[in-house]
């Protein structure tokens, strides 16, 4: 709202006549040994751009709107308030030059995170603060810098506002909101400062010492039980909280011969390569060992003797399934561990995901 009327003279003065409006389009997040993509949501993207294009090893940032349902939104569109759309940046940077927790540190110093109507003169929820996480280390990232920040005094008592959610499709605004502080100085100038945004942060920052670069995360760290409640299925509930058990050759990944790896549904801790998988006979997924040292943990070691003992996450204390000692040799273990405990990650989704590490076992 407050720069609706100052964008409508100024594209009719300057831009409208040069060329039509162009609609937007969905990108391609990117993820690789030397680029990866980060996305969030401050307010107005004018503002938003120009702070981590200073960062070093960030190669582009693009100013758009994500967050809703809206297939292509228009700037108008989305400023109407009813698409469910942010106006958002995406950022992509090179992972080897700087960090996600650098770009976390430029965000939070960017913009109010405890204003949950918008941001400065910008009001209604298409200007509100967030995080939207493509890999669940950036979500545990996410979510370890603003417990640190909430517990920093940074802000006093004002509690923190600012989401964090999984990225959905993230439409490239209009040509002629791209480094609109490049291209219009002057007005851009005359927004920012009249916003309130640069005395907001001036007056927060003069004397405050908090980064997010010294944040200590553990990138696995298990959700609260509100949230679990949330993202798991009934039948994943029952099995990973409760110890359950699923139906065999009734359940997802029993008959799974794909290339990946497999992961704690809950926190996302590596558990399982296919490479390890093989057919038991019996209906769930058997493994002959587990992928990561220490992610898989027998509560009962002594119990294998005895036909069998539950196994659980390390980080999550998810219940996975069952050890037995009737595998192939040389070890004759066989992990046989519920579909409903696991989430599949295929070879090929393994850097965007976050798992990169795992990518050479399976060759080109």
């Amino acid at each position: 709202m407050g720069r609706t009327l100052l964008m409508v003279a100024l594209c009719l003065a300057v831009f409208c006549w040069t060329k039509p409006m162009s609609q937007t389009q969905a990108t391609t997040p990117v993820f690789s040994h030397d680029a990866a993509t980060a996305t969030f949501a401050g307010g107005c993207f004018w503002c938003m751009q120009p702070p981590f294009e200073k960062i070093p090893g960030v190669t582009k940032v693009l100013a758009g709107y994500t967050g809703g349902t809206r297939k292509n939104p228009t700037y108008e569109e989305v400023g109407g308030g009813g698409t469910g759309h942010m106006e958002s940046i995406q950022v992509t940077y090179n992972p080897t030059q700087t960090s996600y927790l650098k770009l976390l540190d430029v965000f939070w110093k960017s913009m109010d995170p405890t204003d949950a109507g918008g941001q400065f003169v910008d009001r209604g929820n298409q200007y509100r603060s967030a995080i939207f996480y493509h890999t669940l280390e950036q979500r545990a990232l996410a979510l370890a810098t603003e417990a640190s920040l909430a517990h920093s005094g940074v802000f006093g008592k004002n509690a923190i506002a600012t989401m964090i959610v999984g990225a959905s499709a993230f439409y490239e605004a209009e040509g002629y909101h791209q480094d609109y502080y490049k291209k219009n100085p002057g007005d851009y100038g005359r927004y920012r400062n009249g916003s309130g945004r640069d005395q907001f942060l001036e007056r927060t920052w003069k004397h405050a010492s908090w980064s997010a670069d010294t944040v200590s995360v553990d990138t696995f760290s298990k959700p609260e039980e509100s949230v679990i409640r949330k993202m798991l299925s009934p039948l994943a509930y029952k099995v990973t909280q409760e110890g359950g058990t699923e139906p065999s050759f009734r359940n997802e990944y029993w008959n799974n011969h794909a290339q990946g790896i497999y992961v704690d549904v809950v926190t996302g801790e590596p558990l399982f390569s296919s490479l390890d998988k093989f057919e038991s006979g019996t209906g769930w997924p058997s493994f002959t060992r587990p992928l990561a040292d220490g992610n898989v943990v027998e509560k009962d070691h002594l119990a294998i003797a005895r036909g069998g003992t539950e196994v659980h996450s390390r980080h999550g204390g998810s219940h996975l399934g069952d050890l037995f000692d009737d595998g192939p040799a040389p070890e004759h273990l066989r992990y046989c561990i519920d579909s409903a405990a696991l989430r599949f990650i295929a070879k090929e989704d393994l850097e965007r995901e976050g798992y990169g590490k795992f990518r050479a076992a399976f060759g080109k």
